[in-house]
């Protein structure tokens, strides 16, 4: 397949925020299903945006690796390039791992998951999440996500892993710099590094029943170093992506009258809102990565060994192949690729806990707010970022009501 020649496209810009789903159409167009594409600093890379191309190259580990090392750009990165947290080399975690090792990590990570009894998962949302909105329900006024969706699964995932509830605000911070590649960038990283060191020292000589706890007690022969940078990753991976669930599916809610029957107390559409934006809106826009393990062909592109490529999971669900009427509701169709495929996907025990903590999030809050609506003419800006989705703000009213005090 011949194409048309197209600059490459720079990941970063205010497309990413405006209106991503057609800046994707567009980078479809003029390069077909995988694009050249370029990172902070002219880095280049490809963007893999069709939904078979995204699946084939997930589903084929040996020849489109997550071994970092693999990289053929490494001696032109510098060693404050920010998107070192995102892409990372020598890091000794679960991410940049291969193979059986992999495997067995994996299943050290699921095992550790496991062991969170949902009924007490649900009861700590419940819980955080009647605290978090007892601080704004007086006021009639607040943002969604600043006051409550940024919060909110931070502190059941410190609460699970063996973190104490007064940690949550600085691991909020630090992984929010981290994340958006910005400034603050391997600040924010080393904060949590720090923070998560310091929680396996306390555990390591008291364990408890908590996810760092059960992780150091796995047999399987895992450093400390190793156990630490795979709960980084949880972490990271289970808190900003959620947050953004919370946050996408009530902008939905509020915004389309499709779903406007949750508002008035009804919860069925709760989770048709949620997966809705797992496929129109999915918090998890763009990952990185996989490398080439040899010179291959891909959606028309020749890639060579050592190239890096993006996994455009915004971009494949609403690739015109598998879905020709986009217009539509999903319903319960969860063929989406916003948990991604293969065996570096997300773990299905932590997608059981996201979505947990998502949807007990959205039902308390419509439960204690079920009048809360959009302020008018309300500017529902999104982060400067290509990896993650999610609105810098959601300001809302309600009638104020009064706190229910300290449950449980």
């Amino acid at each position: 397949m011949t194409l048309p020649e197209h600059p490459p496209v720079p990941l970063s810009g205010p497309r990413f925020q405006t209106d991503p789903t057609e800046l994707y159409r567009q980078i479809r167009r003029e390069h077909g299903a995988v694009a050249p594409v370029v990172l902070d600093g002219d880095v280049p890379a490809w963007l893999v945006l069709g939904y078979r191309e995204l699946h084939q190259v997930t589903s084929d580990p040996a020849l489109f690796s997550r071994d970092s090392e693999l990289w053929n750009q490494w001696d032109a990165i510098p060693a404050d390039w920010p998107l070192l947290p995102m892409i990372g080399r020598k890091q000794p975690s679960i991410l940049y791992t291969v193979g059986e090792r992999h495997r067995e990590r994996a299943n050290v990570i699921s095992s550790a998951l496991e062991g969170v009894d949902p009924f007490v998962l649900k009861e700590r949302a419940e819980r955080f999440a009647d605290e978090l909105i007892d601080a704004l329900c007086g006021k009639g006024t607040c943002d969604i996500i600043a006051e409550y969706a940024m919060l909110l699964p931070v502190r059941v995932l410190a609460s699970v892993y063996g973190f104490s509830e007064e940690q949550g605000p600085g691991l909020v911070t630090a992984l929010n710099d981290m994340i958006n590649g910005q400034e603050g960038a391997l600040e924010g990283q080393r904060h949590l590094a720090e923070s998560m060191f310091a929680l396996l020292t306390a555990k390591a000589e008291e364990p408890g029943d908590d996810v760092a706890s059960r992780m150091l007690g796995n047999t399987a022969g895992f450093t400390v170093e190793e156990v630490a940078q795979d709960l980084m990753v949880m972490l990271a991976a289970g808190h900003q992506p959620t947050a953004d669930w919370i946050g996408n599916s009530l902008r939905l809610m509020l915004t389309d009258d499709r779903f406007a029957a949750s508002l008035s107390g009804g919860r069925h559409s709760v989770g048709e809102a949620m997966n809705e934006v797992l496929w129109e809106d999915t918090p998890t826009q763009n990952v990185a990565g996989r490398w080439a393990s040899r010179d291959t062909h891909l959606g028309g592109r020749r890639i060579g060994r050592g190239d890096l490529l993006l996994l455009g999971l915004a971009a494949a669900n609403s690739d015109p192949h598998v879905r020709a009427d986009a217009g539509r509701l999903t319903g319960g169709n969860n063929a989406y690729l916003s948990f991604g495929h293969g065996e570096h996907r997300c773990p299905f025990p932590a997608q059981e806990v996201a979505e947990t903590i998502a949807r007990t999030g959205i039902e308390v809050l419509l439960d204690r707010l079920p009048d809360v609506d959009l302020v008018p003419a309300a500017d529902l800006a999104r982060r400067p970022s290509p990896w993650l989705r999610g609105l810098t703000a959601l300001p809302v009213t309600y009638t104020p009501t009064p706190a229910l005090g300290a449950l449980g």
